[in-house]
């Protein structure tokens, strides 16, 4: 990603939601942050967001003038939530006899039914009341802390209570409520008696509106509700299973988001694509949906097609530095917010160095996992457009590595997944100076160079084949040329502008295993060192080493663990498995990702601090990671995928599978993968495996 840093702002267990007191629920496009009374209050960043505004920023209930005393919250879904509460108890009287349920549901509004319930021998009688509110903020006003309180006019006609923006009149919210409610401005009232051993409910309705008319909302068994579109979902994608309860917990949790992530562009007949994640990103990000597509192959391949063709739609087209938008250029953001348009000059924004190469790779890799010709052959010329951009607008000084630089004081400073203003610095820990070659990118581009090839030479043109393996092979060793810090044993972060080494050890180096562009020789000595305790934190793999001069375990980029990082070091050590202490450092690091996804419930949260396991025995939370945050959810399969060696190749009709899964997973299940016209079953457990359906013209490869 980061989506952090935007340009915007320079059936499973039910689990416990909302470390640091925050809840978040997510569906699609919209999300849901409130306390875990699930009260949503006026001057804080909480509220329901619907397409990047804030429609409600306050929505809280009174029990006889008073909160309700919290209980528990469960998330069995990402996207609907229960809070159980209890009325406080009487003055002297040391139990409450009264409980409160608040079962929530989002998706385009919110459903929220609230269920009081009498324990006691006498029936009780008692105001219930909910304050709401909006200020239709812009997402990321809220963010920056720049826009909280009531914005909105309030008006109560025929039993509705309807809010509207002041700023933006067709932009609005409509309530509506059972069970009795008096409908005033900024309150909705019941008055009731619940009998003893009885029961109270209603229902509450919350409704946006855009451009004068109210958003569909779609709940219950509805074909359109979250529930029903994540049945459907589910019923398509892989089945995947694990004997260990913690792995398998981890992975049904990676469905779950994920299946809440998804944005199907139902209402304007866009392909399904994958978001970034909650709560401040649940939009279009080229690098995040890239590689959060890559990683979720193994669980549902048609994410990635939908994504490609999102990201071709919007691909560049002109030469425009405000928006950093050039012909060929992969997008970074797209927004939707009231503030969107006065941003960089409008809703989509380039600035990414990394997301057009990634392009050309995914693409690559779903026609190995089974898309069909056709899909490849209508996506090619965005491939091959991405790769003119590479040349071209990529690679600006002409020494054949794609470097960035930022077209105006407006855009993000850097441009790679690690794009906070501080993230590229040296051992001593100065900033780099543009331009920056990043050496991560320099990979990604020698593997969609190798990629196209590989399709070229598919489709019979070999000369483009050829010559696309020949830059390969010359930016491979020119790379190790510039980019190898020979006294250290590890690879550059990046050459700066005067093209010097920028000789940080980061996990931007173990990036570079997974695309391949790291000799053997190398890769030796570069496992060494990021096996070392100082890039290792017990908990995953740190983005700067302990020993480099701008280390700190809480920053974002500089000492903070990703788990999504770490995950792709584990598939690059293990495509280097041949090379001694390769695989074992992948199992620790997996075993320490894995353990701290337990400590946060099943979900990993988008990072977390780079304190060593040895000085806190948990992970030490980052205070604004996303979570669910799509990379961080897609992680795990990405580990199971690659401790697998599953390696499809649909068009010609092989399938490699190379277990070598770590002892405490025992058996691992994929139920239903589909590649192209085959559907299979592969079960292992440790370095055995069975392969269930596979056509009798395809051939299977163990080693």
């Amino acid at each position: 990603m980061n989506a952090s840093p935007s340009i915007l702002n320079s059936g499973q267990p039910a689990a416990i939601n909302g470390g640091g007191g925050t809840v978040t629920l997510v569906e699609a496009s919209t999300f849901c942050l409130s306390d875990p009374l699930g009260d949503i209050h006026s001057g804080t960043s909480q509220g329901l967001f619907y397409r990047d505004a804030r429609v409600i920023s306050r929505w809280e209930l009174r029990l006889d003038g008073q909160p309700a005393e919290h209980l528990t919250v469960l998330t069995p879904e990402a996207f609907k939530g229960r809070f159980i509460l209890r009325k406080p108890p009487r003055a002297g009287v040391a139990d409450s006899t009264v409980l409160v349920v608040r079962r929530r549901l989002i998706g385009n509004g919110l459903k929220e039914a609230i269920s009081v319930h009498n324990l006691g021998h006498e029936d009780t009688a008692m105001t219930i009341t909910l304050l709401v509110d909006s200020d239709f903020a812009d997402l990321f006003a809220v963010k920056e802390g720049r826009n909280h309180g009531g914005g909105a006019e309030h008006n109560a006609v025929d039993g509705d209570l309807h809010l509207t923006d002041h700023n933006e009149p067709g932009r609005g919210l409509t309530i509506t409520a059972t069970g009795g409610a008096v409908m005033l401005p900024g309150t909705i009232t019941w008055q009731v008696v619940v009998p003893a051993r009885g029961r109270w409910d209603t229902q509450i309705l919350a409704q946006p509106m855009v451009s004068h008319r109210r958003v569909q909302m779609a709940f219950g068994d509805d074909e359109d509700s979250p529930i029903s579109r994540l049945k459907a979902w589910r019923a398509t994608a892989t089945d995947l299973t694990a004997t260990d309860p913690a792995l398998s917990d981890v992975l049904q949790r990676t469905e779950s988001d994920l299946g809440a992530l998804r944005i199907d562009g139902s209402t304007d007949g866009a392909p399904a694509y994958v978001a970034a994640g909650a709560p401040w990103f649940m939009a279009l990000f080229g690098r995040d949906s890239l590689l959060t597509s890559w990683m979720a192959l193994p669980l549902d391949s048609a994410l990635a097609v939908g994504t490609l063709r999102r990201l071709a739609d919007l691909q560049g087209t002109k030469v425009n530095p405000i928006t950093e938008e050039e012909p060929g250029r992969i997008m970074h953001e797209m927004r939707h917010g009231p503030a969107s348009g006065q941003v960089l000059g409008g809703t989509v924004y380039y600035g990414s160095v990394d997301a057009t190469p990634l392009f050309v790779m995914l693409l690559a890799e779903c026609w190995r996992w089974g898309a069909g010709d056709a899909v490849v052959r209508e996506l090619l010329p965005a491939a091959d457009a991405a790769l003119a951009w590479i040349d071209e607008y990529g690679d600006t000084d002409g020494d054949g590595f794609v470097e960035y630089r930022r077209k105006t004081d407006r855009g993000l400073s850097n441009q790679g997944w690690k794009d906070s203003f501080d993230a590229i610095n040296d051992a001593t820990g100065h900033l780099a100076e543009p331009s920056i070659a990043l050496c991560e990118v320099q990979g990604y581009v020698y593997a969609a160079r190798r990629a196209r090839a590989q399709l070229a030479e598919y489709f019979g043109d070999t000369g483009t084949a050829e010559r696309l393996r020949e830059q390969a092979e010359t930016l491979k060793a020119q790379f190790d040329e510039a980019f190898w810090v020979a006294k250290n044993g590890w690879y550059a972060v990046a050459l700066d502008g005067q093209k010097n080494q920028v000789d940080a050890l980061t996990s931007n180096a173990a990036q570079c295993l997974w695309t391949g562009i790291v000799s053997d020789e190398r890769a030796a000595e570069l496992i060494e060192r990021l096996a070392d305790m100082a890039m290792d934190s017990g908990f995953g793999l740190r983005t700067l080493a302990a020993t480099m001069g701008a280390f700190n375990p809480m920053s974002y980029h500089n000492g903070s663990v990703w788990p999504h990082d770490t995950a792709i070091a584990v598939a690059g050590l293990l495509r280097y498995r041949h090379i001694p202490g390769a695989s074992e450092l992948a199992e620790r690091l997996t075993t320490g990702l894995l353990d701290a996804a337990g400590e946060f419930g099943g979900r990993l949260p988008e990072l977390f601090c780079g304190f060593a396991r040895t000085e806190f025995r948990s992970p030490v939370p980052y205070p604004t990671s996303c979570s669910p945050q799509a990379w961080a959810s897609a992680a795990p399969l990405l580990l199971v995928r690659s401790f697998l060696g599953l390696s499809p190749c649909a068009p010609t009709r092989t399938l490699r599978v190379t277990p070598q899964l770590p002892r405490e997973w025992g058996k691992v299940g994929l139920t239903d993968l589909r590649l192209g016209p085959a559907t299979v079953s592969i079960h292992a457990e440790g370095s055995t495996m069975h392969v269930h359906g596979l056509p009798d013209d395809w051939k299977l490869v163990t080693e």
